[in-house]
């Protein structure tokens, strides 16, 4: 079972940056496409961004299209994202999956799997 960590969340206001990584544990970064994710509490995931596999086209919810960017390393089997101008009622939660059944630009959640814990994101007034 390929379980990726995520890392990166913390304490923002309004306007801040953050970024936020999710490290793969074996070489299988490079195989699927991948994306991120985000959660409230009682609420479905929703999409946040996709890359595809080999990292040439990316993909964004409007939500966040311009604002974050979505990007990997493959030697160090990480993905990123990395967030500006945040908004502190986004949902809390951020995950990121392996596309093993996405498609190209894909934000359908069926699409992916091997999700992680997740990281937490939170605004403070």
């Amino acid at each position: 079972q390929v379980q990726p960590v995520e890392s990166g969340g913390g304490l923002v206001q309004t306007g801040d940056s953050l970024r936020l990584s999710c490290k793969f544990p074996r070489d299988i970064f490079n195989s699927y496409a991948q994306a991120w994710f985000r959660q409230a509490p009682g609420k479905e995931r929703e999409f946040v961004a996709h890359i595809s596999w080999g990292g040439s086209t990316v993909y964004y919810a409007e939500a966040v299209k311009g604002r974050f960017t979505i990007s990997g390393d493959n030697a160090k089997r990480t993905l990123y994202l990395q967030m500006s101008s945040l908004k502190t009622e986004v949902p809390p939660v951020y995950c990121c999956g392996l596309g093993y059944h996405a498609g190209p630009n894909d934000a359908d959640l069926t699409g992916y799997g091997s999700w992680g814990q997740g990281t937490q994101v939170t605004g403070s007034s």
